[in-house]
């Protein structure tokens, strides 16, 4: 099984550079890593030309104008370029545990997606992250704001990992699918303009079209960097869309990915 990993950024060069690095370090290495640029600057391009030269990774930038937050877009751009049976979605801000693609590959199964948990660091962890590269942490590391979910166990996965069918949780800065199951509902609606709801519009869609969600615990672990919070201008508009999709069972949306492909 292929595995493509989207990433996506926005002018966020220096968090970047510690996800690709940690990236890098996996016990599976992933089969192409594209980067789901939604408008950054040239300093974003520059350290994804660096790594192309320099690093053994197989590296795809997509790139789209910036219009605003249109993560939606990027994202189906980005899995639009990919050739891999298995797509993970991470953010341009998540420090991968080494073993985060092992993980995601080995609990893949079919007519299922996968959505992972994150551990946070503070504010003032980030910082020093940030100024420095480490890139190991367990559940004893300190600045982390809920260490239950860097603690890495395969038996606790196997105990509490479950198979449930809900919204809440869901996002796509740690979760995987299956390319197919994705172009089956026409991908991310790109009609999603601004921060909020374009996962979980795509993920009602997934779960109306009989994919069902795995939600795995103590396995695809990730640490999520600080950041200020993004504007909520657009979710008004944004959960109109998600409600719709709710209401009317739908299971595909008529501006998506099939627009790139």
């Amino acid at each position: 099984m292929q595995i493509s990993l989207i990433i996506t950024t926005y002018n966020r060069p220096d968090a970047l550079l510690l996800v690709m690095k940690s990236v890098e370090r996996q016990s599976l290495v992933p089969n192409e890593v594209i980067i789901a640029d939604d408008g950054s600057n040239k300093k974003t391009q520059e350290l994804i030309d660096n790594f192309i030269i320099h690093s053994n990774l197989n590296i795809i930038h997509s790139f789209q104008k910036d219009k605003g937050f249109r993560a939606a877009k990027s994202r189906n751009k980005a899995i639009s370029k990919s050739t891999g049976d298995y797509i993970v979605l991470i953010d341009g801000d998540m420090i991968l545990h080494h073993n985060f693609i092992y993980d995601h590959k080995k609990n893949a199964q079919n007519g299922y997606f996968t959505q992972g948990s994150r551990a946070l660091l503070s504010q003032k962890k980030s910082d020093e992250v940030l100024g420095g590269s480490y890139l190991a942490f367990n559940i004893l590391s300190n600045g982390l704001n809920n260490r239950k979910n860097a603690l890495h166990s395969n038996l606790l996965s196997k105990l509490f990992s479950r198979k449930k069918n809900y919204l809440r949780g869901l996002k796509t800065c740690n979760v995987s699918f299956y390319k197919k199951d994705c172009i089956s509902v026409n991908g991310f609606n790109n009609n999603f303009e601004g921060w909020g709801r374009e996962d979980s519009e795509f993920f009602v869609r997934l779960m109306n079209k009989g994919v069902k969600r795995k939600t795995l615990r103590f396995n695809a672990i990730q640490y999520h960097l600080w950041h200020e919070v993004v504007s909520r201008k657009s979710l008004l508009k944004n959960d109109q869309l998600l409600q719709k999709a709710i209401d009317e069972n739908l299971d595909w949306c008529e501006m998506g990915i099939q627009h790139f492909l």
